[in-house]
């Protein structure tokens, strides 16, 4: 019969050394478990979605974004004047995921706005760099593996980008 995990500290992150590899892959699976029944964010991808929308919604002038349904290729949140947003989380990458064009249309305009995502190690927000089409069109680089686009992060790239932090505190 197996063992549950043993109790964790107040900082989880104390205990996580002690654990065997089996017992912290039993954890990560509850977890897991739990952050689905929540209906909370589980993936890069999602908290970055997640953490976007927060900070619009939350940022005088900004526009107030709704997730987009499910399954909408591209386009991940709306604003209330019909604006689509592209949004894509970035932890460690040098690029962004892929953008992936129209299937007749190479070209044909896709959202609005992409929004690129930083976030560090413990998944914390560190800045939202917003392109709009014109300028995603311009700093794009194409994926012959893929058959998509993606932005690359170089200091240039994201200069050209309208930058959003969040408020400390």
């Amino acid at each position: 019969m197996s063992q549950p995990p043993p109790a964790l500290s107040a900082d989880p992150s104390d205990d996580f050394a002690s654990l065997s590899d089996i017992a912290l892959l039993r954890l990560r699976g509850r977890v897991a478990a739990e952050l689905k029944r929540r209906g909370l964010a589980s993936n890069v991808g999602q908290v970055a979605e997640s953490l976007a929308i927060a900070l619009y919604n939350g940022t005088p002038g900004r526009p107030n974004l709704q997730p987009a349904p499910t399954g909408t290729q591209n386009v991940d949140a709306l604003s209330r004047r019909g604006d689509r947003y592209s949004i894509k989380g970035v932890l460690d990458a040098r690029k962004t995921g892929t953008v992936y064009p129209d299937r007749d249309d190479r070209e044909k305009q896709l959202f609005e706005y992409l929004l690129v995502v930083r976030i560090d190690p413990d998944w914390q927000l560190l800045a939202v760099y917003e392109f709009d089409w014109k300028t995603f069109c311009e700093v794009r680089s194409w994926d012959r593996r893929t058959n998509a686009w993606y932005v690359g992060l170089a200091a240039k790239t994201l200069s050209r980008a309208a930058l959003f932090m969040p408020q400390p505190g």
